[in-house]
């Protein structure tokens, strides 16, 4: 069985998916004027979780959002990204980012340390935010499967930047690594490979981060969003794509789609869920019954990543979703 959270404009839903049912049980948010940036579940527990806001800084839930508390211990109130992965010897690592950039970890998800010297690298002074030049953020956090002590950390926007030292020293990007990453994956099954969607379009690498490629064959839309990896074949990869930013999340205006690749063989549409006009960009995530998406169109499984269906889970047309957990 997989647990879902999945945020929501108004509320937290907490969503579990079986071979023969789905629950869904709605959550409130974690303060009622909370704008919700990401969440992020143990892996150990499934009850454990975290909530990043825009303006509220960062909330935990110890019963599966039930109920939750402000944490202290990170100096900015808009926390934007948030991972936690295990750590060995059956315990598990936080992660959170923030605006402006600054890295977290804790291992309680209770008491916070900055990662200090992100910002002194050289690349720092061009990093902005177009909507907000002034500042930037971190978007997402992915932890090396391989070696816990391995992040990547995608600033938005302006570089793709590494830890090999869990967040002691830094990396700063290199030639062929996108300035503008929104999401990222890793597999268990495939060390050093890594997948990169991105603003400025998609990358992949199989050295840990030292080189990238950029395999966009049959990618029609290339501001891309969300990616993920089946569990079982490193080389399946589904991804969510627009043609820039307003189409992306601008209900108004979205026409965002699907796509997947196998192999070597290019990048084809996705159909089987809507797509197109109207439909913001999706946020994926996969789990042990298949992989999930989640936009304003709704919440959407398919075991095999091709034949889809509608889970009960109502989302609002003009829903701005920010984030998809599953454990």
């Amino acid at each position: 069985m997989d647990r879902l959270y999945a945020t929501l404009p108004d509320r937290v839903a907490v969503v579990d998916v079986g071979d023969d049912e789905t629950d869904v049980r709605e959550r409130t948010t974690p303060t009622a004027d909370a704008s919700l940036q990401c969440i992020a579940v143990s892996p150990v527990d499934g009850d454990t979780v975290c909530c990043g806001t825009a303006d509220h800084g960062l909330f935990r839930s110890a019963d599966a959002g039930e109920t939750w508390h402000a944490v202290d211990g990170i100096d900015h109130d808009r926390v934007t990204s948030l991972t936690c992965a295990p750590s060995g010897n059956g315990g598990v690592t936080w992660w959170a980012g923030t605006e402006p950039s600054r890295v977290y970890r804790s291992r309680a998800a209770d008491a916070w340390t900055a990662c200090d010297a992100l910002t002194d690298l050289p690349s720092a002074s061009s990093w902005a935010f177009p909507p907000r030049p002034h500042t930037h953020h971190v978007r997402w956090i992915e932890v090396d499967p391989h070696d816990p002590a391995h992040l990547y950390v995608a600033v938005e926007a302006g570089a793709l930047v590494q830890t090999h030292d869990g967040g002691e020293t830094w990396e700063d990007r290199v030639a062929g690594s996108r300035r503008d990453t929104h999401s990222m994956a890793t597999h268990a099954g495939a060390p050093g490979r890594a997948y990169c969607a991105a603003g400025d379009g998609y990358a992949e690498t199989t050295d840990g981060g030292e080189t990238w490629h950029h395999p966009q064959e049959g990618l029609a839309h290339r501001y891309c969003w969300s990616v993920v990896v089946d569990p079982a074949d490193p080389d399946h990869r589904l991804l969510s794509a627009a043609r820039g930013a307003t189409s992306a999340h601008r209900a108004g205006s979205a026409e965002t789609y699907l796509y997947r690749k196998r192999g070597a063989a290019p990048w084809d549409r996705v159909d089987g869920l809507p797509t197109g006009e109207g439909v913001t960009r999706y946020v994926l995530a996969v789990g042990d019954e298949g992989f999930y998406a989640l936009s304003n169109a709704g919440l959407f499984r398919a075991p095999d990543g091709e034949m889809w269906s509608r889970l009960p889970l109502s989302v609002p047309d003009d829903a701005a979703v920010a984030g998809l957990a599953v454990v």
